[in-house]
């Protein structure tokens, strides 16, 4: 699905593109981005979960300091030589992607080799001692990708072309894990949810009720932080009403 022009106003809630400083587009079935081309002073970008393959659009992105890139379809660790020219970007996840491959260390070294201006990535402080570890350990990237097939994450030229805009299954873009509830916390600057939080389920719910539950809250929460204190509020007291609607029927109940 291609991100318009119309979708990104929208949800950015601004008059032109030259406006928009912040977009929040996670889990929407995404695999073209071009419109970014067209957005040069965007700060912040959450892409999660979706099906993006392709960077280049966002080396327009000047002003980006933080990207959020979990769980896509970068096949490439070479997509990198996009995000290089962005003297502003401190915060990048790239979790949970094809290019990451089996070897984790080879992995951070390399983003940490070529994006050395990071200062947290995938969620994880960057430090001194990694950055220069980096230099030894990493690969650096000085092309962009070329038509490529892949192997455990890492490029390799080829004529045919396996870099095509593959989306993950509605499923899987939607899974609902404690886990994946966390990491939307954790990319929204919240406290994640202790699991014997999650122990509340009944046992005779079904597997599908659990996920429509953990959907639902993953939903509010990304919404939650596009509302203005006005909203908010709005929030809270239709919370506090709902608590009280069900402690009421508890102690109807009992």
């Amino acid at each position: 699905m291609r991100l318009s022009r119309v979708a990104v106003l929208r949800q950015a809630k601004a008059a032109a593109l030259d406006g928009v400083r912040r977009l929040n587009c996670w889990g929407s079935h995404l695999t073209d981005i071009s419109i970014c081309r067209d957005l040069p002073n965007i700060e912040v970008i959450t892409f999660s979960v979706n099906g993006i393959s392709d960077l280049e659009p966002l080396t327009q992105c000047q002003n980006l300091s933080e990207l959020y890139l979990r769980k896509n379809n970068i096949t490439s660790l070479s997509e990198l030589f996009y995000l290089k020219g962005l003297p502003r970007l401190r915060v990048l996840w790239l979790a949970e992607n094809p290019c990451c491959g089996q070897d984790p260390h080879r992995y951070r070294m390399t983003v940490l080799r070529n994006l050395p201006g990071l200062q947290k990535l995938d969620n994880q402080a960057v430090t001194e001692e990694e950055l220069s570890q980096a230099l030894v350990d990493g690969v650096e990237i000085t092309a962009p990708p070329a038509r490529r097939s892949v192997e455990n994450g890492w490029a390799e030229s080829t004529e045919s072309s396996a870099a095509g805009s593959m989306v993950e299954p509605k499923s899987e873009l939607l899974s609902s894990s404690p886990e994946e509830t966390n990491k939307i916390r954790e990319e929204l600057d919240m406290k994640p949810v202790p699991r014997d939080k999650y122990s509340s389920f009944s046992p005779r719910e079904t597997d599908c009720n659990r996920k429509k539950r953990n959907n639902v809250l993953n939903a509010i929460l990304l919404l939650m932080k596009e509302l203005d204190m006005e909203g908010l509020e709005i929030i809270q007291q239709t919370v506090v009403r709902r608590l009280q609607a069900f402690q009421k029927k508890e102690l109807q109940e009992e």
